[in-house]
């Protein structure tokens, strides 16, 4: 009686159930990788539209410094969201790699004088409103 108890109880907890938590979790996976590739075009936009708008009022210095920023802001949101896709699957903890782009953009900001440190820094956060912008846009 007790291992028919058992059985019922088993076959009707989804979260005892192996197979539909496979299944569960690959649409999760393709939801998280479909909402990553949103973000990124919508942080490219952002990043055509204001490399424009700063080429317009402050110059081709400026606009630079900026589209350099924005590039390495989406290649460290990459970074980012590529660590927190494998927790939990290969690892348990999200790793620091992607800390060495903001060090990285400082140190080539401050080597090379065709790039303003604040305009690529500005540029660097604009992953940030696309996430935002995302978040606000979905159901």
């Amino acid at each position: 009686m007790a291992s028919e108890t058992i059985e019922n109880c088993s076959s009707h907890d989804p979260l005892l159930d192996i197979d539909s938590s496979d299944s569960s979790s690959g649409v999760k996976i393709d939801e998280y990788l479909e909402l990553q590739f949103r973000v990124f075009r919508l942080a490219f936009l952002l990043t055509i539209f204001s490399v424009g708008i700063a080429g317009f009022f402050w110059g081709i210095q400026a606009s630079a410094s900026i589209f350099i920023g924005a590039l390495s802001g989406i290649f460290y949101f990459r970074l980012l969201a590529r660590g927190i896709g494998k927790l939990g699957t290969s690892s348990k903890i999200v790793g620091k790699v992607q800390l060495l782009v903001p060090v990285l953009l400082v140190l080539v900001s401050s080597r090379f004088p065709q790039l303003d440190l604040i305009p690529a820094l500005l540029g660097f956060l604009l992953y940030k409103p696309a996430l935002i912008i995302q978040f606000l846009l979905m159901p």
